[in-house]
């Protein structure tokens, strides 16, 4: 046994076999046949629907509850929402009905009115996980309801200490 814990003598079972006479891919594998298509988005439908109708109330919840580290996390939940809904999409089981509930949850979400986010990169990373949604959704759509941001613009008026 040496220092890892492996043995290191090697355990040989007799001779090999002998495949001269084999001819390796001469025959294809049977084909099989694929399954039926299930019909299961009905339930996932109306689950996406309950959450995202859900969703700005859970976000106000988390905002009062938490302040910006709230929103913070709720934009991480709803990111894995908007991946789960873009798998949904992607195998072509979303309903019309979804995809009206998720839009509609986008306005809600940003006319909610949470005035001590202060840290505007939380406000940009909300906005950002909503343009995600809608560009999934309704890509020619241009939306024009994000939330301005205030970036200071000039630096404050600071003296320099002159040359070097």
């Amino acid at each position: 046994m040496d220092l890892f814990g492996k043995q290191g003598d090697v355990v040989d079972f007799g001779g090999g076999t002998d495949y001269s006479n084999y001819k390796f891919f001469s025959e294809p594998p049977p084909r099989q046949e694929p399954p039926p298509p299930e019909q299961v988005s009905s339930p996932y439908n109306e689950a996406f629907e309950f959450a995202l109708s859900a969703a700005p109330n859970v976000l106000y919840a988390r905002y009062k509850q938490y302040g910006q580290l709230g929103v913070l996390a709720w934009c991480s939940e709803f990111g894995e929402l908007i991946d789960a809904l873009k798998t949904l999409g992607f195998q072509g089981n979303m309903f019309v009905s979804t995809r009206t509930q998720a839009l509609k949850t986008c306005v809600e979400i940003l006319r909610l009115r949470l005035p001590d986010v202060q840290m505007q990169i939380i406000i940009m990373y909300l906005s950002s996980q909503v343009a995600r949604l809608r560009r999934f959704l309704d890509s020619d759509t241009q939306w024009d309801d994000y939330p301005e941001l205030t970036f200071p613009l000039e630096p404050p008026n600071v003296k320099s200490p002159g040359p070097l």
